[in-house]
């Protein structure tokens, strides 16, 4: 039998690192070690009610069925009203795509429009599945170190110094996973300013925590702060985290029409269409009663509050108070060099994050997974009491360090 050979753009790329933690935690946890999770950027809590009901009423009308690639015109008009009510602009039909999450709609675009060697600037901290995929798609990542100094957000010098006659794409994350950092629209108008004198660099908008957020008033985006740049921005949200609907599995993504036409064409060859079911239920998710995402923002902001007064009050870690998401990004810097109980030196973040997992059963994911350390993630969607259970233990652990 001749052995496999898995297809370069395999071994171009690596295993998400928080997907390999959430893995690794399960591992610990089948073994009867009680493990205190802080990994997962899931919200903890259950999708609504009514969601769940507009799934099982389009269940019991027979809306189990392919679906046009483009989704139901009931989907079609919940993301086009929504879109317009939060950002104040109106795209066509023609204009969004639909996928199976966030995630699939963000590959399906460097898919559709990526040539070997093309560059996508990619802010660090950034979401661990960015450079990869650009890597699966023949791309060429350019990571810009962005730090605490910046408050973790691009500035316009360092655009423009990444900017090369390559560059395809540009990627910004808002609110940031793993920082939870924001751009105001300020900030976003300085890089809007930068974008217009490099018109062949299209702009991808993560948006997927925009209603995640702790401001005041609504969140702006670039689109809407730079209404020129529409053309060649692709705005990507999905109904994932403001919706508590992760396995649902069903993203979206609003931009120019010849790209959105590209994506699609590819989006028929590949799952056809979304799962007819969870279109119904995201339908209800943009178009009903918003007062969960509310609420649920509110939990979060206590949450958040309690864990980064908490987590600053360890003797050697500190970090900022994020404005979105539902992350901190924890600078471990102070330490770095220390030993452990058994004699092993801390030599970067991912002995740290292994070292808290090995002796205060608290799982969380080095910042080097993220492109910048000495960090660590710790997610806050879980409950109060894990969160305190969690941090109180990684202070025990750090004072055991010498």
């Amino acid at each position: 039998m001749s052995e496999f050979v898995p297809a370069s753009r395999v071994s171009r790329i690596k295993s998400s690192p928080s997907v390999a933690a959430a893995a690794r935690v399960r591992e610990l946890k089948a073994e009867g070690r009680r493990i205190l999770d802080l990994t997962v950027g899931e919200p903890d809590f259950d999708t609504p009610a009514h969601i769940k009901a507009a799934a099982v009423d389009a269940i019991g009308r027979g809306e189990t069925k392919y679906t046009s690639v483009t989704g139901t015109a009931p989907l079609q008009h919940a993301i086009l009203q929504s879109l317009e009510a939060r950002t104040g602009l109106r795209y066509g039909t023609d204009e969004i795509t639909i996928g199976g999450g966030a995630k699939q709609v963000i590959f399906t675009a460097f898919m559709a429009s990526l040539n070997e060697g093309d560059e996508v600037i990619v802010p660090a901290p950034y979401w661990v599945s960015y450079p990869d995929m650009v890597l699966a798609n023949e791309g060429t990542p350019v990571i810009v170190p962005c730090g605490a100094d910046t408050g973790f957000k691009l500035t316009p010098d360092a655009l423009a110094a990444a900017i090369t006659e390559r560059t395809k794409w540009l990627i910004l994350n808002t609110p940031s996973n793993p920082t939870g950092a924001v751009y105001s629209p300020d900030e976003l108008r300085a890089l809007a300013d930068v974008l217009v004198h490099a018109p062949g660099v299209y702009v991808l908008t993560d948006e997927i925590y925009d209603q995640i957020y702790f401001g005041q008033g609504r969140l702006a985006g670039l689109a809407e702060v730079a209404p020129e740049l529409k053309d060649r921005i692709l705005m990507v949200n999905g109904v994932s985290k403001a919706y508590a609907m992760t396995g649902w599995r069903l993203g979206y993504g609003a931009g120019p029409a010849p790209l959105v036409a590209a994506m699609n064409k590819l989006q028929s060859q590949i799952s056809s269409c979304p799962s007819s079911v969870s279109q119904a239920a995201a339908a209800a998710a943009l178009s009903g009663d918003q007062s969960f995402v509310r609420e649920s923002v509110e939990v979060y902001r206590e949450r958040r509050d309690r864990a980064v007064a908490a987590l600053n009050a360890v003797s050697g870690l500190s970090c900022t108070t994020p404005d979105g998401a539902f992350y901190a990004y924890v600078n471990c810097g102070g330490v770095i060099g220390k030993t452990t109980p058994d004699g092993t030196v801390i030599i970067n973040d991912e002995d740290f994050t292994l070292y808290l997992l090995d002796a205060a059963g608290v799982a969380v994911i080095q910042g080097s997974a993220y492109g910048l350390g000495p960090y660590f993630r710790i997610s806050y969607a879980t409950s109060l009491a894990v969160i305190e259970e969690s941090i109180a233990a990684i202070d025990k652990a750090v004072q055991a360090l010498s």
